[in-house]
């Protein structure tokens, strides 16, 4: 079991399934914003910065893969850290639970000014408060959180994996 752990934290395969989750869920977002009109917010557009984030490791690790694992694996999970703390809150102030002073500025760094840069995946539009419903009556907010939490789980998982050194196994093709 350890030695499959750190073969796929070494595998291209697996970072690039990553890097089709992530963009997958940044459609899934834009479907919302462009097709349903349901346009995100602060904490949105910062959920959806953590996933570019994500998505650009997975696109670097596919290119670099195994030697800089457990960075790549480590970056995943501080970018799964952040995307958690912002669902949390973003469910708390849809709850009412977290009272929370949503502006339409994402307060990006000055350096990584991405609502300026891309403003079709970066610009709030709308206020803090609401999520969309998904399929089985679950908000977005409540899905991020179990997306955000399975993610930190698998980073973390993988990035203790990513210490051993793999031996090949027949018929493994990772």
């Amino acid at each position: 079991m350890l030695n499959r752990l750190a073969i796929i934290a070494r595998s291209r395969l697996y970072w690039f399934l990553v890097l089709l989750a992530c963009l997958a869920l940044e459609g899934v977002a834009l479907y919302y914003q462009y097709i349903l009109d349901y346009g995100p917010c602060v904490l949105c557009v910062h959920i959806r910065a953590w996933i570019a984030g994500i998505a650009l490791v997975a696109l670097l690790m596919m290119i670099v893969g195994g030697p800089l694992a457990a960075l790549g694996h480590l970056a995943s999970l501080g970018l799964a850290l952040g995307m958690l703390r912002s669902s949390y809150v973003t469910l708390g102030v849809e709850r009412g639970t977290i009272i929370d002073a949503c502006t339409m500025d994402p307060q990006f760094p000055s350096w990584l000014p991405l609502h300026q840069w891309l403003p079709t995946l970066f610009e709030p539009w709308e206020p803090c408060g609401y999520t969309p419903m998904l399929a089985f009556n679950v908000s977005m907010a409540e899905a991020l959180i179990v997306i955000s939490l399975l993610w930190v789980l698998v980073s973390l998982v993988l990035l203790l994996g990513s210490f051993k050194k793999p031996r090949r196994e027949k018929g493994l093709f990772l």
